[in-house]
């Protein structure tokens, strides 16, 4: 059956918005809870276990300013954080999506996964960092780094929300823009540096006691790198992994194998490439390689040590042998294969 109108009902009709038994008209953003924006500040808080437990902020800005002698726990991702004024804090913040910005702190130990990370008028820090771009200091001094160790169960969630890549992590590539001659502003922690003895886990009275936490370097959701430290042998391999559904946890299993073995993680990357580009990085392997470079980002990894060619060549025919991979194939060409994929991938970022 269809519709059809009388010329009695048209005739009846009333204009358009003089109807005045009508409802008003609800707009999406009449309808949204309006934000708190104490949910989404710390300020002025002393000698106490705060923060924010997973769920709560999702991707919001979050401001910490003027806090004294805190256990700061941000434990969900967000959009920026910005913290002012604060002495004495140790702080754990989930991965945020934009910049970490420090400003006139002094004496913090801190936990952090951001895009960007920055500080500037701030004296003794000391940052477990996982930072996809170069992080910058200004007009800071007694700055120390070391890689970024945790672990929580909604991490993972939290990287991907926050849209980090967990193999993306420039910690030690530290950029200075007020440098002093003759003296140093920043350093890298022990290699054997425990988040643990910097910043303690949350009180177990705290809010926070139902979150399963660690900072076993073995168990941190972002793998654990040499990054910018001398390494301890001229030998290093190349090892790369193509998109596909477990290519993450494929790059963990080689970590694991690798390190067994006595290997050392230098650094890792997670970059997307096109056919050209793997034709400069891989060469004579290019055209094998060109479908894969198609699927998605490619995840590298360069391991050092004394034999870690042909251990790593071995590692691959025992536990990769189905999977598609690049591993370099001699000890001659590796140094060349770790340079060109690193250069590449450090152009691509910008860094």
């Amino acid at each position: 059956m269809g519709c059809f109108f009388s010329k009695k009902s048209k005739s009846n009709s009333v204009p358009l918005g003089n109807n005045t038994d009508e409802a008003p008209k609800q707009y999406s953003w009449d309808k949204r809870e309006k934000a708190d924006p104490k949910d989404y500040t710390l300020t002025g808080l002393k000698d106490i276990t705060v923060g924010r437990l997973p769920g709560t902020l999702n991707g919001k800005p979050f401001v910490i300013q003027d806090c004294v002698n805190c256990n700061i726990f941000v434990l969900d991702h967000s959009a920026t954080i910005s913290i002012d004024d604060c002495v004495n804090c140790r702080i754990v913040f989930g991965p945020v999506k934009g910049s970490v910005f420090f400003r006139d702190c002094k004496d913090i130990k801190c936990v952090v996964a951001c895009q960007q990370f920055r500080a500037r008028d701030c004296k003794k820090m000391d940052v477990f960092l996982c930072c996809a771009t170069q992080p910058i200091i200004e007009s800071s001094t007694g700055m120390k780094f070391g890689c970024f160790q945790y672990y929580y169960p909604e991490l993972a969630f939290h990287f991907k929300d926050a849209g980090l890549s967990i193999f993306n992590n420039n910690w030690s590539n530290i950029h200075d823009f007020t440098p002093v001659s003759g003296e140093n502003n920043w350093s890298l922690l022990p290699e054997d540096a425990k988040v643990a003895d910097f910043v303690p886990a949350p009180d177990p009275e705290s809010d926070f006691k139902s979150v399963r936490i660690s900072t076993e370097a073995d168990r941190s959701i972002v793998p654990l790198t040499k990054g910018g430290r001398r390494k301890d042998s001229e030998e290093s391999c190349l090892f790369v992994f193509f998109a596909g559904d477990y290519t993450t946890a494929n790059a963990r299993k080689l970590i694991d194998e690798a390190t067994s073995k006595g290997f050392v993680l230098v650094q890792t990357k997670e970059v997307s490439m096109k056919p050209e580009d793997a034709r400069r990085v891989f060469q004579n392997s290019a055209d094998d390689l060109v479908e894969w470079i198609n699927k998605g980002p490619v995840t590298a990894l360069e391991l050092n040590g004394d034999g870690a060619v042909e251990g790593c060549k071995t590692i691959a025919s025992e536990v990769f042998s189905g999977t598609k991979i690049f591993v370099s194939d001699n000890k001659n060409t590796s140094t060349r294969d770790v340079d060109s994929f690193f250069n590449f991938a450090d152009m691509q970022m910008g860094l």
